[in-house]
């Protein structure tokens, strides 16, 4: 067997699994590269999530936006402008590259995400009139536009996906935010049917943040230092994500649901974001080997993308049989002082300020360029 071969065999074991593979990175010099298509082509790639830090990695360096940046500059563009131009100029063109496994797939995958301005996040209207003003800039039928799971964020999925537009809940740490995100997103559709929206072309997934629980409560439980503390690292940020995989099945059957599904409603799939592993002592591809299951997306960083090709572990459905046991740990944790509902919470918090550092970075950086070349970006 080929090196090639094998690669292709254990991502093509996941997607058989149906586990939709999406790529956490987007940028001007990937799509121009050919370097998205060839993921698409070569690592069975059918999606692409963007957040506020991987825009400030990709334009903040530069590359690949100097000409535009020129253009916008001559013209006295506004910095918030000139970047919504720049990243729905990306999106626009991901999203392009992606339309056929967006047809292919009936539009399941082949998706492009977009996020409202982070800033905006407990701002319930400023969100809806951002996520409308972004699917009209992108205007491609396989863009998803990005929500954060916040308190204001609930009302605003509803009222998004009641306009008929595809939505992608970031930012869910807890299994509570969890179902009311579920719970959002069925009442969006609810209000979609009565409106006389097809629902068939609404799509939606909820994304998960999975290695970041870990990093919080690894970190507390080394602060503890027992034997039993310590066993316990590693646990609970697949425990939490399987008990979130078990709320879908839940959620997702029944009258109410039964109901939209008759009426052509797709069920918002689960999506493991944060997979890239952050502590060195745990295999790379752990958020992945561990949270197979069928009808659910994990988006990962390319370096994620190539461990899993090189060396994943697809065995079947990691998640369904686990729940028992995902209940057992994160009662263990519970147990020792450590108070779950204290740290998703931090989660939420740390998350949504970390997207608005990002974002805030990116403006600086764009003002910058732009005042360089003699235009006043305030």
């Amino acid at each position: 067997m080929t090196e090639a071969t094998a690669n292709a065999g254990a991502l093509k074991r996941l997607s058989d699994e149906g586990v939709s593979i999406w790529l956490d990175d987007l940028s001007r010099r990937r799509i121009e590269s050919g370097s998205l298509a060839g993921l698409v082509a070569t690592r069975n790639v059918v999606g692409v999530t963007t957040n506020p830090s991987i825009f400030q990695a990709a334009i903040g360096s530069g590359v690949g936006y100097e000409q535009q940046l020129a253009d916008l500059a001559v013209r006295g563009v506004a910095v918030d402008e000139a970047v919504r131009m720049m990243t729905t100029a990306d999106v626009r063109s991901a999203a392009d590259v992606l339309r056929p496994v967006y047809e292919a797939s009936g539009g399941r995958d082949g998706r492009v995400s977009i996020e409202v301005d982070p800033r905006l996040a407990h701002d319930t209207a400023a969100t809806v009139a951002e996520a409308r003003q972004l699917a009209w800039l992108v205007d491609r039928p396989n863009v998803m536009i990005k929500i954060p799971a916040t308190k204001a964020g609930l009302p605003a999925i509803t009222e998004v996906t009641g306009a008929g537009i595809s939505v992608n809940v970031t930012l869910i740490f807890s299994l509570e935010r969890y179902r009311e995100v579920m719970d959002a997103y069925l009442a969006g559709l609810e209000k979609a049917r009565a409106a006389g929206l097809g629902l068939s072309a609404i799509h939606s997934v909820a994304s998960f943040f999975v290695s970041r629980v870990d990093s919080e409560i690894d970190k507390r439980l080394t602060l503890l230092g027992s034997d039993e503390a310590l066993a316990l690292k590693g646990r609970a940020a697949l425990a939490n994500a399987r008990l979130a995989y078990e709320a879908y099945e839940q959620a997702f059957e029944g009258e109410r649901w039964q109901t939209l599904e008759g009426a052509g409603a797709n069920r918002q799939r689960p999506l493991w974001a944060s997979t890239g592993v952050k502590d060195p002592a745990y295999k790379d591809t752990l958020y992945v080997d561990e949270l197979v299951a069928p009808g659910t997306v994990n988006t990962m960083p390319e370096a994620t993308l190539n461990a899993v090709a090189d060396h994943g572990d697809v065995r079947g459905d990691t998640v369904t049989g686990g729940y028992d046991r995902a209940r057992a740990d994160l009662a263990a944790v519970e147990r020792l002082g450590i108070a779950y509902d204290e740290v998703v919470r931090q989660l939420e918090d740390e998350g949504v300020a970390k997207f608005e550092a990002a974002w805030q970075d990116l403006l600086d950086a764009v003002t910058k360029s732009l005042n360089s070349k003699g235009v006043d970006a305030e």
